[in-house]
């Protein structure tokens, strides 16, 4: 079983980032739920995960991913507070931390093992997409509505609809991690 405590180690960089202790502390109760929902018994078996069922993923696991989104949205919000004279719009990083830490947290319960060596994507993942089982998932935690934005409208569900900017910078950290795979595996990415 995955616990508070194991959480807690995998991504204690970005969660110390999180200065509101009652969301780090949902934020870590949404991934214990998740875990427990999703049937993932340890850490081995997240760090073994792929990140997506959709290309090839070259050996870049759930975890790397998620790391990875974060700490460029982090960058992303970083460059604007850092060189922009006067930003227009606020940018609150503890709903970028969290909702970055939480924006695929759906996939627990979309992907699962095959049976064999491999993965596949669930009956629940069938029936609803991560951006959709993560929101819910969330919202049972009491994750606050603003970081349910960040997972629900991080992916095509969120095209066209409302966002707030940390939404915007995952959506963008996210899809910089995921098309030049896509790109790769199609023959389009130039190396």
């Amino acid at each position: 079983m995955i616990t508070r405590n194991d959480i807690e180690k995998l991504f204690q960089k970005q969660l110390s980032r999180i200065k509101n202790k009652t969301l780090r502390n949902q934020v870590v109760k949404v991934w214990v739920e998740a875990c427990k929902e999703g049937g993932w018994n340890s850490i081995n078996e997240l760090v073994n995960m792929p990140f997506t069922l959709l290309t090839n993923t070259h050996g870049i696991n759930f975890i790397e991913h998620t790391i990875a989104v974060t700490e460029g949205a982090i960058g992303l919000a970083d460059a604007q507070t850092k060189n922009y004279k006067s930003i227009p719009i606020k940018i609150d990083y503890d709903r970028l931390v969290a909702g970055g830490l939480l924006h695929d947290i759906g996939k627990l319960l979309e992907i699962e093992k095959d049976g064999k060596t491999g993965y596949k994507k669930s009956r629940r993942g069938e029936i609803a997409r991560h951006p959709i089982s993560g929101a819910i998932l969330a919202a049972k935690v009491g994750i606050p509505e603003d970081i349910i934005n960040c997972i629900a409208c991080h992916a095509k569900e969120g095209e066209g609809k409302p966002q707030f900017i940390e939404t915007v910078f995952i959506h963008q950290a996210d899809f910089a991690t995921f098309d030049p795979l896509v790109m790769k595996q199609k023959g389009l990415l130039i190396e």
